[in-house]
């Protein structure tokens, strides 16, 4: 039985961020995940999952300057340091909110350098973030996303993922599996799923187009669920959409899960 954490950067927005906690519990949900914690105190943030009875499963590392289009750092040549203050900063913020996971958006393919020299230090990056996250028991993955969305990013595709897994060569670097981002980009989730579950660390879920929730669009989404257990995943799967209405509105879709 799949189980399902809410992305409180996407869900629950008809109030604001720190609201969206309560929201989510009395919706039903044991679990939140989101993008960043680092605007608010960690501390503020794990009074928040106690008193609601939540788990924290996933956020990411520093990105960058996202404001400016930034969309990680990991690939760029000459932020090494900045790559490793901010991994420095995530497992902070992760031991206080007891989170299992990281998820590393490797950032967008920089202009006029080297596909060498871009290589090598995303190898790098990620050899030191992945020993470092496993010293700490955290679980390190790293996320495709589509090029319609993020244009120019680094990583696109599962097979180019898979290829920078071996290239790492590190037992503590698994995918994020992204199954919007994955149907724009490649399609063909349930055996792409099936064949690479033991290297898969977390899977997100949205329906395409319109990125919103389950049962609006294209995917099959019973059918991509029942292939999951099947595979034996037994982690989080991360609604990571944007509603299409108001979110309680549609949460319909999960009540064959509860």
């Amino acid at each position: 039985m799949p189980k399902f954490s809410a992305n409180l950067t996407m869900m629950f927005n008809e109030v604001e961020f720190l609201a969206r906690f309560e929201r989510a519990s009395k919706a039903g949900f044991k679990a939140v995940e989101y993008m960043f914690p680092y605007e608010w105190p960690k501390e503020q943030l794990a009074g928040e999952l106690e008193s609601h009875g939540l788990e924290q499963v996933l956020f990411n590392l520093p990105a960058g300057d996202w404001a400016a289009g930034e969309r990680g750092i990991a690939c760029i040549p000459g932020r090494e340091g900045e790559f490793k203050d901010g991994v420095e900063s995530a497992l902070d913020y992760a031991a206080a909110l007891n989170c299992p996971a990281l998820n590393c958006l490797v950032g967008l393919t920089p202009e006029g350098v080297a596909n060498d020299n871009i290589r090598q230090t995303l190898v790098n990056n990620l050899q030191f973030a992945a020993a470092a996250l496993e010293k700490a028991g955290v679980r390190f993955v790293i996320e495709m996303l589509n090029h319609n969305a993020v244009p120019g990013f680094h990583l696109v595709h599962t097979q180019e993922a898979l290829r920078l897994l071996e290239g790492v060569n590190h037992p503590n670097l698994r995918l994020q599996y992204d199954i919007y981002h994955m149907q724009i980009m490649e399609g063909n989730l349930i055996d792409t799923i099936s064949a690479n579950i033991s290297r898969i660390g977390h899977i997100q879920i949205a329906d395409n187009p319109g990125r919103h929730e389950p049962g609006t669009g294209e995917i099959n989404f019973p059918n991509v669920f029942t292939a999951i257990d099947a595979a034996g995943y037994e982690g989080w799967i991360g609604c990571e959409y944007v509603p299409a209405g108001t979110t309680e509105e549609g949460l319909g879709w999960m009540a064959p899960y509860k």
